[in-house]
Parts: C-alpha cells; sequence; structure tokens
C-alpha cells in the first residue's frame, strides 16, 4: 500500500476532527440546556417565526413543521422557513432563537444580502465539485500522477472551502438579526437573550470549525498531491 496512506498528514485530519467535535458537543449541550428553559411569553418557535416574518412585512415567506429533529433552514426558492417539530412546538429558548436566526435569513433574501446571494450562486459548483474533487485526484494518481486530474480534484475542494468561508458571515449575520429581531420585538426578555445568544454563538462555531476543518483537509491535499514529482 503507498506510503502516503500512513504519513504525517494524518494529524491535520485528526486536528479537523477535533475541532468539529468539540463544536458540535458544545452547540448540542447548549442547546440541550435552552432547551429545557421555556421562554417567558410562552412563544413557540412557530409562533416567534411567524410574528417576526409579519413584523418585517414578509407575509408572503411561510413557516413550516419538519417531521424530524433536526433540519432547520430557509428555503429561498420556496421563500419558507422549515423548523425542527421540537423547534416548531416548542416553546423553550432554543426554541425561539433558532427560529429567529431562520426568520434572519429570510430577512437577509429580503435585503439582498450579498454574501447570502453568493453562497446561493454556488451551491451548484459546490455540488459537482463534492462529488468529483477525490475521484478526480485518486483517478490522477492512478494514471501516473496526471497533474491536469489532480489540480481539477484540489480546485474542487478549494470551491467547498470557498463556499463555507463565505457561509460565515452569511450564519453570523442571521444570529445577529436574530438577536436583534428578538429584542425589538420583545419575544424573549433580557435574562432570556443572553440565552438566545448562547445558543446563536454555539451554532456558529460549528461553521468556523467546519470551515477550519475543510481548509486543513485542503493543505493535506496540497502537500501529498500538488507536487509535480510522481510518488513511487
Amino acid at each position: 500500500m503507498p506510503y502516503y496512506y500512513y504519513d504525517a498528514t494524518y494529524l491535520l485530519v485528526l486536528i479537523g476532527m477535533v475541532l468539529c467535535l468539540a463544536a458540535s458537543a458544545l452547540v448540542n449541550s447548549t442547546m440541550k440546556k435552552y432547551s429545557k428553559v421555556r421562554n417567558y411569553a410562552g412563544l413557540t418557535g412557530g409562533e416567534a417565526a411567524r410574528r417576526i416574518l409579519n413584523n418585517e412585512g414578509l407575509y408572503d415567506v411561510q413557516v413550516e413543521c419538519l417531521r424530524d429533529e433536526r433540519g432547520d433552514h430557509y428555503d429561498p426558492r420556496s421563500r419558507t422557513v422549515r423548523l425542527s417539530y421540537s423547534n416548531y412546538t416548542g416553546a423553550s429558548v432554543t426554541a425561539v432563537s433558532v427560529a429567529a436566526h431562520e426568520c434572519g435569513h429570510a430577512i437577509q433574501h429580503q435585503k439582498e444580502y450579498a454574501p447570502l446571494s453568493l453562497r446561493t450562486a454556488l451551491v451548484p459548483v459546490v455540488n459537482i465539485g463534492s462529488r468529483l474533487g477525490m475521484p478526480m485526484i485518486i483517478l490522477g494518481v492512478l494514471l501516473g500522477w496526471n497533474q491536469v486530474l489532480i489540480q481539477i480534484g484540489i480546485w474542487a475542494f478549494v470551491a467547498a472551502l470557498l463556499f463555507q468561508l463565505v457561509t460565515l458571515p452569511v450564519e453570523f449575520n442571521a444570529s445577529g438579526r436574530a438577536v436583534e429581531k428578538v429584542d425589538q420585538y420583545g419575544l424573549l426578555t433580557a435574562q432570556e437573550r443572553g440565552g438566545c445568544k448562547k445558543v446563536l454563538t454555539a451554532a456558529a462555531l460549528t461553521y468556523v470549525a467546519a470551515a477550519a476543518s475543510s481548509a486543513l483537509q485542503l493543505l493535506r491535499l496540497v502537500l501529498l498531491f500538488g507536487g509535480n514529482r510522481r510518488r513511487d
């Protein structure tokens, strides 16, 4: 088996894994903690989302409940905020925080927030690149370290990293808008807003960790396959 399967660059992958696991553990524990804290107004996530959207004049944006416990998102194609069952029906600080965050994306869409438009435009490119990146690199290696194929594969990973970097301002901005609207429309008390910020900050860190992990993976690929020399 080629020796590059056992090289020291696996340390980069390990660091990326640790970052992602730590961020995931933080967001899970934070969301779980504040999912047990009922907000003073007794608003469910679905009600909070509808209130924010109506106050922003976004009456055409729908709010839907998902059957799954995960997958909260805003769909710009159908102009729909979709919330997990627990966040749609729950009246916790976490539920309102997540709902407000997704409404933040809807507001971004309405205001044509540039990073969101760029991220949306990159989706088809990244979807293709994510499927072709590693296969192109492997094919290039099998064909005698064909640098054209290898470079195409590496650039596919670059596109994926660019997508994640563009995602960072989109997510942080949506969280900032969420806190602003929660405060503006009196959805949470001052004390509860502290919990809201903690939930949204923990969630944002998962995107930071994912981007860092992708950057480390890209660095590893460049170190392994980016040279012009053929490996024996």
